[in-house]
């Protein structure tokens, strides 16, 4: 993320202790699995995949991000 969005620190915190952003970033937010497949219009299934490292689908992470209310590319800088 970058500069201009700082990350929450909770948020770095737990990205550091090697949990995924997109999950460490939907518990920020306050979302279940469920909630943020609503807001993105994802299923909650591929949320989970995301989550657990086996999709890295560049369009999913986009809608994410902006369900989430980040920068659209958000989820896809290192």
């Amino acid at each position: 993320m970058s500069n201009s969005h700082p990350v929450p620190e909770s948020v770095a915190a737990a990205v550091a202790a090697g949990e995924n952003a997109v999950k460490a970033m939907r518990e920020f937010v306050g979302y279940t699995v469920e909630e943020l497949a609503v807001a993105c219009g994802l299923a909650a299934d591929e949320i989970a995949r995301i989550e657990a490292g086996d999709d890295n689908d560049p369009a999913r992470l986009n809608r994410i991000a902006h369900a989430l209310g980040l920068p659209e590319d958000a989820m896809l800088r290192r």
